[in-house]
């Protein structure tokens, strides 16, 4: 009998089956144009991160091969080897950003880079890495000296604008001495703006990030506009464009809820 042929069908198979990740693709970028329309913001400084962890390659290529061109990821290991598998179709490897939204022990900056250090032919390159979640001068120097020069990393510094213990970050009153440090003290690290989790449901998380931006811009002598902010996931990325971000992490809405256990991500 062949009917049991199908009784254990591949799990990256299911999980494509299941989640259509095109249309909510298109449906997110829909909900960001309208977004953009609403609040008078030009919709190409929205940058839409599809936030992959767990989720089987499978699902990253239908969003790769849907003109998603940004993936991000929270498991040092799972981002490293999920950057070869994606099957880039124009021989290039290096048109897809990975950003890292994950919490970073300095012991895997390494691990982490070495997939954008290997030189080949087309491949990526640091420039296809962004790191979103510097909160320490530890870590800032980790990576620092990670980068080979003439490379530079691009960084967020994430701050906790909740006050909750359960999140990372660094403390408000903390953060424009960090970015002062970043900016001063780590040549390879290039400070692309500020990121926060922020408490579910509390929109004034925002708030507190946009004026952080204000603060760091002036000590630094840079240009608020110059400075992202990376802000809003799944369920409150609307209203974090209203507030200003310019980068939006967005996760379940893109490729279901179901976590896939993913070998790589302990």
């Amino acid at each position: 009998s062949n009917t049991d042929s199908n009784t254990n069908p591949d799990e990256s198979t299911k999980a494509s089956a299941v989640v259509d990740v095109a249309r909510n693709l298109r449906d997110v970028q829909d909900q960001i144009d309208q977004a953009c329309r609403t609040h008078a913001i030009e919709s190409t400084r929205i940058r839409l991160v599809a936030v992959s962890k767990t989720k089987p390659i499978e699902l990253l290529q239908q969003a790769y091969d849907a003109g998603c061109r940004v993936f991000g990821e929270n498991y040092a290991q799972e981002l490293a080897d999920k950057v070869p598998l994606l099957n880039q179709h124009d021989g290039n490897n290096d048109t897809v950003s990975w950003h890292f939204i994950g919490g970073l022990q300095s012991n895997k900056c390494n691990m982490l880079l070495k997939p954008f250090l290997e030189q080949a032919p087309h491949g990526p390159t640091v420039a296809n890495l962004t790191i979103e979640t510097v909160a320490t001068v530890k870590l800032a120097n980790k990576l620092n000296h990670a980068v080979p020069e003439p490379q530079t990393l691009k960084i967020f510094v994430q701050v906790n604008t909740s006050g909750e213990d359960s999140k990372s970050g660094i403390e408000p009153a903390e953060c424009v001495a960090l970015c002062r440090h970043v900016a001063q003290e780590c040549p390879r690290l290039q400070l692309q703006g500020l990121m926060t989790i922020g408490a579910v449901g509390d929109l004034s998380c925002f708030d507190v990030l946009v004026d952080l931006r204000r603060k760091v811009a002036i000590a630094l002598e840079r240009d608020t506009d110059d400075l992202e902010l990376s802000m809003g996931m799944s369920g409150d990325f609307v209203q974090a464009i209203a507030a200003g971000a310019t980068n939006v992490r967005v996760g379940s809405t893109i490729f279901g809820a179901r976590n896939y256990d993913s070998p790589t991500s302990k």
